[in-house]
């Protein structure tokens, strides 16, 4: 899975034929749209569709922190209704306004990436932004500007796993120091490699540890 704001914010070439990629795109981006020109305009449409997209994100606080079955039980109860009342009203609304309107313009982006924005539907794994993903490398990349540069292409190498590591730890409300004491202790007293899922951070035990 890709989650990306758009088609145009994802530029890669990806080679090979034994990945299928499904692209998921973020609701976030989709709101502040709606957000924004209701802030400008206050156009009843805009202001409707920042509220309709509110209810998808109060389903999503009841289930944070729950396993993605339980999340995708959830999504499938109370959010496909939402999802499907949703579209249509788009489109009856777009058939309303001026087609060079800003207003026209949102809709259209929403209809445009209606399979990417619906995607989470299907898969309790998959968030409905990248809100958590974008806050979490904010401090790495202001740490990249100051740095200016690596010493070593090697040693940039490791400073980006271990900036992967600390992000994913702090998205799961795990202390780094304590998952990379505990978890470089359980390597080096032979845990298994087949059983290396047990060591990812978010089946860490959650210290009451602040993070650093």
């Amino acid at each position: 899975m890709i989650h990306a704001e758009n088609e145009r914010s994802t530029a890669c070439t990806l080679r090979g034929d034994a990945y299928a990629l499904s692209l998921v795109h973020c609701w976030s981006h989709l709101r502040r749209r709606f957000v924004k020109l209701a802030r400008n305009t206050k156009s009843p449409i805009s202001e409707a569709a920042v509220r309709q997209i509110a209810t998808l994100y109060a389903v999503e606080a009841t289930v944070r922190g729950m396993t993605p079955q339980a999340r995708l039980a959830a999504r499938q109860q109370y959010s496909t209704p939402i999802i499907a009342a949703l579209k249509p009203r788009f489109e009856k609304q777009l058939s309303m306004i001026s087609s060079g309107s800003k207003l026209a313009e949102d809709i259209r982006y929403g209809l445009a990436h209606w399979e990417g924005l619906t995607r989470f539907l299907g898969d309790g794994r998959l968030e409905l932004d990248t809100n958590p993903v974008e806050n979490a490398i904010r401090p790495v990349c202001l740490t990249r500007k100051n740095a200016l540069f690596a010493g070593h292409e090697i040693g940039a190498e490791n400073w980006a796993l271990l900036s992967s590591v600390v992000a994913t730890c702090r998205l799961n409300d795990v202390n780094p120091v304590a998952y990379l004491a505990e978890t470089l202790e359980a390597i080096i007293n032979g845990h298994p490699q087949s059983q290396i899922e047990e060591l990812m951070p978010w089946r860490f035990w959650k210290t009451s540890s602040p993070n650093p």
